[in-house]
């Protein structure tokens, strides 16, 4: 969600929602330290102390041996033995080390119900100087909150050293996760719990405390009603857990998916993005988590069939529900259109809300203001049953068993709205 500091009123989200993205909270700049690191060892001029036996003479770690070192790393994190952590990375460049060292310090400051790598075979990548990586699979779930552990597939970089074998890196190019970052702060709220580095997280975890039951006002109460937020304090490591795909410039906050196991649905996560939520005012704050805490309870960032006019119109109808806003102000781009006689023809496509997209504001707000009119003319109910029978049946179909309306009728009432609203 977008918003205007200028102004008095926040701007509709702008958050594309085909979000199958991996999170997590890794900084750049310590993974470009561990690649660095990893070609300094294997040019022979880095930190990293010189094996007993090399790691050619030894060939690649035989799984037991990778197994007994992750296994090690699990049980330290779950009793809280940082010496034996750290052991796991004794011979690593001193980056590496210090940085599994924050990671060890983030992980115990989580409420972790599990956490643990798995050892799935050698990595396609191939072997170094520095050592063999391997593939392995990270499992977690933070207590109370997840149904399910997140699943991730990582790499580490193991080497023989002094008779045995450790880890001296990690894949540059994993998705990172929150803890592989700075100093973790950790908020449990009554709903909520915030992860992050950035300021005021206490804040972030009481507005989402206040929204659980606002969203479940409207949405009923089918859903987990409690949210995980991560809220890193700079946009670099934003944009890192969002993915290469996302543009984060116009994105004040964002629901995402952390992965499941096969089969599995996923975790619902809200991202926030310091660059734009930073700017915006006490109201804009509490919208766009409202926003984004609907999408978390209506399956939002999973669905694949609802009109996206659909749910990120629904999401701000819920989002500005009960503020004090007028509609000119919140759909200030849409209005300056309508009043020079632009009046969209039809409801925004998938495309509108691409992130590069021309129109993205007005994307935005013609669809919040179809789902106003919808709850003004049919009721409230009557926008959420169109909302649930459009995830499963098309969208003329939808409309017209639960209007009562077609398409081309509900569009052309639609455009007769907005001209009413804004000009």
């Amino acid at each position: 969600m977008t918003g205007d500091p200028d102004r008095g009123a926040p701007r509709p989200a702008a958050a594309a929602l085909r979000r199958r993205i991996a999170l997590g909270a890794g900084l750049c700049a310590v993974l470009c330290l561990i690649a660095a690191f990893a070609v300094a060892v294997t040019r022979g001029d880095g930190p990293a102390a010189a094996p007993s036996t090399s790691a050619a003479a030894v060939g690649s770690p035989q799984p037991a041996a990778v197994r007994t070192v992750l296994a090690n790393r699990a049980a330290a994190v779950r009793d809280g033995d940082r010496a034996r952590f750290l052991a796991t990375v004794a011979a690593a460049p001193a980056a590496f080390r210090d940085a599994q060292a924050q990671v060890f310090d983030n992980l115990r400051r989580l409420p972790l119900a599990d956490w643990a790598e798995e050892y799935t075979g050698p990595s396609r990548d191939a072997s170094t100087g520095a050592g063999s990586a391997v593939d392995v699979r990270l499992r977690y779930r933070f207590a109370g909150y997840d149904r399910a552990d997140v699943v991730r597939d990582r790499h580490l970089l193991f080497a023989y050293r002094s008779g045995t074998w450790v880890i001296t890196g990690s894949g540059a190019k994993d998705a990172p996760e929150i803890w592989d970052g700075g100093p973790l702060t950790v908020v449990r709220g009554k709903s909520s719990l915030v992860v992050g580095d950035a300021a005021g997280l206490a804040d972030v975890s009481r507005l989402l405390d206040r929204a659980v039951p606002a969203v479940t006002a409207v949405t009923g109460r089918n859903w987990a009603r409690r949210v995980v937020a991560l809220a890193p304090a700079q946009p670099s490591v934003a944009a890192a857990l969002a993915g290469a795909d996302q543009d984060l410039t116009q994105i004040a906050a964002l629901a995402t998916v952390a992965p499941g196991g096969k089969g599995a649905r996923g975790e619902d996560r809200v991202l926030i993005s310091p660059g734009t939520f930073n700017r915006l005012n006490a109201l804009g704050r509490r919208v766009v988590l409202t926003h984004e805490l609907t999408h978390v309870a209506t399956g939002g960032a999973h669905d694949s069939r609802t009109p996206l006019w659909l749910i990120e119109g629904f999401a701000d109808y819920v989002g500005y529900r009960g503020a004090k806003v007028s509609v000119r102000s919140a759909a200030g781009e849409l209005a300056a259109d309508v009043r020079a006689g632009r009046v969209p023809g039809a409801l925004p496509g998938a495309d509108a809300f691409g992130s590069d997209a021309p129109r993205l504001a007005q994307a935005y707000q013609e669809s919040w203001l179809a789902c106003r009119m919808i709850a003004q003319r049919y009721g409230e109910a009557a926008l959420v049953r169109l909302y649930r029978a459009a995830g499963r049946h098309a969208e003329g179909t939808a409309l017209r068993d639960v209007l009562g309306t077609s398409a081309a009728r509900f569009t052309a009432a639609w455009r007769d709205y907005l001209r009413k609203e804004l000009r």
